[in-house]
């Protein structure tokens, strides 16, 4: 019997179930994160807005107060970027992107990194176990210790090797400062990483969070090479379905597949939100020749926003003189219907956004 296929739209509304996107969700704000698999955060605020996209009543606060608690914590996981991930997702998880994140440094760093690693592993790990710190001071006292290697290539051999969190601060717009104090994560957590992580774990996270997908999807997500071989191990458990282009995709047993006729509002999505980076095929979020239009060269994902539950066109925030101005750039015409309900969702987000301007506009 062959497998059933999925539409492009069933796809599409699946994901965005998944993603808290078809509706506002009402879960705390560690529950909403490890729902989501992580956050990706190279920047403090997106993921700010991209959970008041995702929940009900969220307010700046909640995020904040998730991360001084420790609930939530931003550390390097998937594809070597920052992410916001649950502490107990963190501890599970971590070890099993190490090798990911060693062949990462290793190809960026080439013959920069031919010193022994582990006496600088020990020294990191003893220094910011004092106390957190920057890794300004990080490379000035690596240096000190070991005059003769370089600098940076220390420094970056530490942020792949060795498990750190940033210290948030309450005092901060966004839960960090421009330059954030790191703390050893298993110090910072008081718990310890899992000592025999399994890669299925990881799957089966990403496909709740993710799915129905591809392995080339969940590398794609995750960085991973384990990646083929861990879902040949799960497809027993799974199901299997076809996508528009005839390629097997994977889901949970009892995941939601809402109908591809579910209405899905307009919603704002910040800069790196994992909507946009979590397939190797991303036709179900953004057509093809859309694609271009949200990266730059620099590797920067745009703000976007969705129209029907597709990216119809990126967005940005002004400020001046006391007006707060959003500003649309669609990939093509609008009906009056949608520029209604984007600026309608549009200032509930400048006023999230910039709650202490005088005024608020759409550009």
């Amino acid at each position: 019997m062959s497998n059933p296929s999925l539409s492009l739209r069933a796809l599409n509304r699946a994901t965005l179930a998944r993603q808290l996107l078809l509706e506002r969700s009402g879960l705390s704000v560690a529950d909403a994160v490890e729902a989501l698999a992580g956050m990706q955060a190279q920047v403090p605020k997106p993921p700010y807005i991209g959970l008041w996209s995702r929940l009900r009543a969220f307010e700046r606060a909640d995020l904040t107060r998730a991360l001084v608690e420790r609930d939530v914590i931003r550390a390097t996981a998937m594809r070597g970027t920052l992410h916001l991930l649950t502490k107990a997702d963190y501890v599970t998880f971590r070890p099993l992107l190490q090798e990911m994140l060693t062949k990462g440094a290793l190809s960026i760093l080439k013959d920069k990194a031919t010193f022994e690693l582990e006496p600088i592993l020990a020294d990191a790990r003893a220094f910011f176990d004092k106390q957190p710190r920057t890794f300004d001071e990080l490379r000035k006292h690596l240096v000190a210790m070991h005059p003769k290697l370089d600098e940076r290539a220390m420094g970056y051999m530490v942020r792949m090797h060795l498990p750190l969190v940033q210290v948030p601060d309450e005092a901060s717009t966004w839960g960090f400062p421009a330059n954030a104090d790191f703390a050893v994560a298993e110090t910072w957590m008081k718990k310890k990483l899992a000592r025999s992580p399994k890669a299925e774990a990881l799957a089966l996270r990403y496909l709740a969070a993710f799915g129905p997908a591809t392995a080339a999807d969940f590398q794609t997500w995750s960085g991973a090479a384990f990646a083929k071989e861990t879902f040949e191990k799960l497809k027993p458990e799974l199901q299997v379905f076809r996508d528009p282009r005839g390629k097997e995709v994977f889901d949970l047993p009892d995941a939601p597949h809402p109908d591809e006729d579910t209405p899905a509002p307009a919603r704002f999505l910040p800069e790196f939100d994992n909507l946009l980076l979590a397939h190797a095929d991303r036709t179900r979020v953004v057509a093809d020749e859309h694609r271009p239009h949200i990266g730059t060269a620099n590797l920067r994902i745009l703000a976007t926003f969705t129209v029907d539950g597709f990216v119809a066109g990126t967005w940005d925030t002004e400020k001046k003189k006391g007006v707060a101005t959003l500003k649309l750039s669609p990939f093509g015409k609008l009906s009056k219907a949608v520029k209604k309900e984007l600026a309608e969702e549009g200032e509930r987000l400048l006023r999230f956004v910039e709650p202490d301007a005088k005024s608020y506009a759409i550009g």
